[in-house]
């Protein structure tokens, strides 16, 4: 019964019928600094001060090595519940996830950039619907919360 919502909402929504990543397409890389934020409060972005768009959660620059940056956000992601890998761009330091929410399956993406000067941009999105009730500001706000912990950590 549990996945009986997920799936007469997926006969509307495509994107909700699949698991995982299944059903939404694969993101080619993304310049980040071309993003272009619709006009429906459904997304949230982290990322420098001097970023445009004008970020909702300013990032400061880590003082790590990117790679280590890098490494460390994956494994926060990838540590998250309903959050799945869509396609990894190790060479430029961008991944994609797929979220998913517990209810009714709906698909959100998220798009992590480390950047040479081990600068971060988080772009968290809704695939569907105009509001996101916050999730996807408060998703970034504990990925970051959670990031911070594991470097201090190390």
């Amino acid at each position: 019964m549990a996945r009986l919502l997920p799936l007469l909402l997926g006969l509307a929504l495509p994107g909700c019928r699949g698991d995982g990543a299944q059903g939404i397409p694969v993101p080619a890389p993304m310049d980040m600094a071309a993003i272009i934020r619709p006009g429906s409060p459904n997304t949230a972005l982290a990322a420098p001060a001097a970023f445009r768009p004008d970020p909702d959660i300013v990032v400061a620059p880590f003082k790590v090595a990117p790679a280590r940056l890098y490494a460390a956000i994956r494994a926060v992601a990838e540590s998250r519940p309903l959050v799945f890998l869509h396609v990894a761009y190790d060479d430029r330091m961008q991944v994609h996830y797929v979220t998913r929410s517990a209810l009714l399956n709906f698909p959100d993406l998220v798009a992590v950039q480390v950047n040479p000067d081990a600068s971060l941009v988080l772009w968290s999105r809704s695939v569907y619907g105009r509001s996101d009730l916050g999730v996807n500001r408060a998703r970034l706000t504990d990925w970051l919360a959670e990031l911070n912990r594991r470097l201090a950590a190390d």
